[in-house]
């Protein structure tokens, strides 16, 4: 362990597990910046106590021991993030307000490229994509801590009951017990689904299309066309959720005609298309600034959800994006 070359190989041999680490922290806690924490805690625990690993498993096992233990302590605070949807009932826009709640009452979104490992196996591929979708992460945050880590382990990552028994310290029966009990509580309030959309077929590519020329244009009739009857969307940090195109269009016509003159640029998040949402900038300058990220639900053939993230000051450099546009051309 002493010299320069054998601590730059473990260094090494630790960051190739970052990314599917994070992934892992990340449906644990719900927050793509204490998942990251969590790894980094992680790969300086395991630094520090290698002279203490054996070899009686594999290093990958082992990370993920520390990782699991590691995000059950910060669990233990007794925080479970959400969206507004699952805090409230929805509002009629003629009863809208707007009440914020703290950052960590909130679920986050993810860049797919901090959490999404290299995947040849398109089935392996989706069911990755699959779980870290925002409905998913939110249903996950029902269960209880260890009855989460069962779950992800088993039936995201495909691990043995016998594995994850001695990861966890407990009995494989223990093990079957709350994988039980956690598919059970997700039977109760199934996450709503959501088209695969990895990659984007024709008919998606057209719709968000439509939906950007609609909202940069800001008509509502053409954006009533590409929403469902029953869309949803959501502002956090506000605990106000809407549903349907037309409680949506009111509020886009009411409070948030600030939209007018915005611009959408595409990115992805959750394994999901979005969009980063600048507004026309207010200091008097030319261009736009960063307004939110907006995470899209697609279903059969017409956007499903909204979920519209304000707090670009710490979520648009964590995807990297700009927080000014000049103006285009």
């Amino acid at each position: 362990m002493g010299d320069a070359a054998t601590g730059q190989g473990l260094d090494t041999e630790l960051e190739k597990y970052r990314r599917e680490l994070t992934g892992y922290c990340y449906r644990m806690l719900g927050s793509s910046f204490e998942a990251e924490d969590a790894v980094q805690d992680t790969l300086v625990r395991a630094w520090r106590s290698l002279d203490g690993f054996e070899g009686r498993s594999s290093l990958r096992s082992w990370l993920y021991r520390i990782a699991t233990n590691v995000c059950l302590d910060m669990l233990h605070a007794g925080n479970r993030r959400a969206r507004p949807m699952d805090l409230s009932a929805p509002t009629p826009v003629d009863r809208a307000q707007l009440r914020t709640r703290p950052e960590e009452t909130w679920l986050e979104p993810v860049p797919d490229g901090r959490i999404l490992p290299s995947v040849a196996d398109p089935a392996e591929r989706a069911v990755q994509r699959e779980t870290i979708r925002l409905a998913f992460v939110a249903a996950l945050q029902h269960l209880p801590p260890k009855q989460r880590a069962v779950l992800i382990l088993r039936e995201v990552l495909a691990w043995q009951a016998s594995e994850v028994a001695q990861l966890l310290d407990t009995s494989v029966a223990a093990v079957n017990s709350a994988l039980q009990r956690a598919r059970a509580t997700l039977a109760e309030s199934p996450p709503a689904r959501s088209d695969p959309a990895d990659p984007l077929d024709e008919e998606q590519r057209k719709l968000l299309e439509r939906y950007v020329a609609a909202f940069e244009g800001y008509d509502m009739e053409a954006l009533k066309r590409v929403l469902h009857d029953d869309a949803t969307l959501s502002m956090p940090p506000y605990d106000l959720w809407l549903r349907g195109h037309e409680n949506i269009v009111g509020w886009l016509l009411g409070t948030g005609s600030v939209c007018i003159g915005s611009r959408l640029v595409p990115t992805t998040a959750n394994g999901m298309p979005a969009f980063a949402h600048y507004h026309v900038a207010e200091d008097g300058l030319p261009g736009h600034t960063a307004w939110a990220l907006m995470v899209m639900d697609l279903r059969e053939g017409r956007v499903a959800g909204i979920h519209s993230f304000l707090d670009t000051a710490r979520l648009f450099p964590h995807f990297d994006l700009p927080l000014r546009l000049e103006p285009a051309g």
